[in-house]
C-alpha cells in the first residue's frame, strides 16, 4: 500500500526519539531524589480557580452542538483581550476559535497557501529550530520548506531578509514564533516592522505564533498583528494564541486566530468542513479566562522568579543567554544527545536535545549544540534541578 511521499522525509517526533535515546539508561539518583522531567512545555502552575465552577455550570450544554466559529460571548472576550493587550479593535468576523494553536498553525497553511506563487512551487519560511507543526504544514500543501537559521548570531530569530530575492518572490507563508520556542528570544517592534516590509515587498503572509506572549521577563512582547495594523498592513498577518501557556490550561485545547477579514473567512470556510468545534463548556471557560488577568499576572511572576534562579545558577556558563520570554532555557552543550544521556544517567534529569527541534540543512543542524530545558516545575524544584544540571554538565566552570 502506497503512502504520500511528501511525509516520508519527516523525522520522528521529538518525544519518541527521546524515549528511544534514553531507553537503555537507568536514571542516576541519590537516596531521596526523584526523576525530574524538564522536556515538555506543559505548564504546571495552578489553573484558574474558576474553571471547575464554570465547567460545572455549563455541563448541560454538552447536549448541544457547539458553535463552530465560537460563541458571540467568546469572540467578544477575545476581542476585549486584544483591545486591552494590544490596543487593537478586531471585529468578530476577523477571529476564529481553535482547538489550541497547533490546529490553526497547521490549517492556516491548508487554507491560505496557494498551489503556485508567481508561476512556481510556493515556499514556506520556517525558523530553524522550530515548532514541528510548521514543517508538516508545509509538506501537507506541497510547498518547499525553507529552514532559516535562528541562532545566537541572528539573535535567535530568523533573518528572512538575508534570503535570495528570487526565493522570497515565491514565498507564500512565513512562520514566526515570538517569544521563540525553544530559544526564548522576543521579536521587537523594529524586527517586526522589517519583516512586514519584506512581506509586503514580496507578497507573502506572516503566521505569527504568539502562544508564549504572556510569559515575559521585563516588558510585554509586541504583537505582530498590532505592528501590522499600525503600518496599515493588517492583511499581512494571522496571529495565533491560546490559553495553554497564558492560563495554564493546556488540556482545555482552546485558542484563536486573528487576522485580515479575507484570511479569516478562508480559514473559517475550511474549518466548517474539517475542524472540530470546541464543546460549549470549554468555550464558557474560555470566555472567562480571556476576560481575566489576575491569574495571568500571578503565573508570570512565578516564571520571572524562575528566570532569576536560572540566571543565578547558570549565569556564568559560557554562551548562556537570559530568557526574554516563554519558559524554556536553550543551553549550550558540545552535543545535545550526549548531554541528555549524561543528565539522565547521572542526575535523573530529562531534557530535550536541541537537534530534535531542528532540521539538518547543508550538513548543519543549528540545534545540535543545545538542550532545551522547560521551566515548568515550581521554584524550589527548578532550583534543585538546575543546580544538579550544572554540576553534571558545567562543573568545570569556575564559580563566578
Amino acid at each position: 500500500m502506497a503512502f504520500p511521499e511528501r511525509f516520508s522525509n519527516l523525522p520522528e517526533y521529538a518525544f519518541p526519539r527521546l524515549r528511544a535515546l534514553l531507553a537503555d539508561i537507568t536514571p542516576g539518583l541519590s537516596a531521596g531524589e526523584s526523576p525530574m522531567v524538564l522536556t515538555i512545555g506543559e505548564p504546571r502552575h495552578p489553573m484558574p480557580d474558576f474553571v471547575a465552577g464554570v465547567m460545572a455550570d455549563s455541563i448541560g450544554e454538552l447536549a448541544k452542538y457547539p458553535v463552530n466559529e465560537g460563541t458571540p460571548e467568546l469572540l467578544a472576550a477575545i476581542g476585549g483581550w486584544l483591545g486591552r493587550r494590544h490596543d487593537l479593535d478586531v471585529a468578530p468576523d476577523r477571529l476564529m476559535i481553535l482547538n489550541g494553536t497547533r490546529e490553526g498553525l497547521f490549517n492556516a497553511a491548508l487554507a491560505l497557501c496557494p498551489e503556485t506563487k508567481n508561476g512556481q512551487r510556493p515556499a514556506v519560511l520556517i525558523p530553524n529550530p522550530f515548532y514541528q507543526v510548521y514543517a508538516v504544514a508545509a509538506a501537507a500543501v506541497h510547498a518547499d520548506p525553507v529552514f532559516v537559521p535562528a541562532t545566537p548570531d541572528t539573535g535567535n530569530l530568523p533573518d528572512y531578509a538575508a534570503l535570495d530575492p528570487a526565493l522570497l518572490d515565491r514565498v507564500a507563508l512565513a512562520y514566526l514564533c515570538s517569544p521563540a520556542n525553544p530559544q526564548g528570544a522576543v521579536a521587537g517592534r523594529d524586527y517586526l516592522e522589517r519583516l512586514l516590509a519584506l512581506a509586503e515587498r514580496h507578497d507573502f503572509l506572516i503566521l505569527a505564533d504568539e502562544c508564549y506572549s504572556e510569559i515575559w521577563r521585563d516588558a510585554p512582547p509586541p504583537g505582530a498583528l498590532k505592528v501590522a495594523t499600525d503600518m496599515g498592513l493588517p492583511d499581512r498577518v494571522v496571529m495565533f494564541n491560546s490559553l495553554s501557556k497564558r492560563s495554564n490550561l493546556p488540556g482545555l485545547r482552546s485558542g484563536f486566530a486573528a487576522g485580515g477579514l479575507a484570511q479569516i473567512r478562508q480559514m473559517r470556510r475550511l474549518r466548517s468542513y474539517a475542524g472540530a468545534p470546541l464543546p460549549l463548556p470549554v468555550q464558557r471557560v474560555s470566555e472567562r479566562a480571556w476576560a481575566e488577568e489576575a491569574h495571568v499576572d500571578a503565573s508570570r511572576e512565578m516564571y520571572q522568579q524562575k528566570y532569576r534562579i536560572a540566571d543565578r545558577v547558570l549565569g556564568n556558563v559560557p554562551g548562556y543567554r537570559p530568557v526574554e520570554g516563554g519558559f524554556f532555557l536553550w543551553l549550550p552543550v558540545p552535543d545535545g544527545e550526549a548531554a541528555a544521556r549524561k543528565l539522565w544517567a547521572e542526575a535523573g534529569i530529562q531534557v530535550l536535545p536541541g537537534a530534535y527541534l531542528s532540521r539538518d540543512v547543508g550538513g548543519t543542524n543549528p540545534g545540535r549544540g543545545f538542550i532545551r530545558v522547560a521551566l515548568v516545575a515550581d521554584a524550589a524544584q527548578t532550583d534543585t534541578a538546575l543546580t544538579r544540571l550544572r554540576a553534571v554538565l558545567y562543573d568545570d566552570i569556575a564559580e563566578g
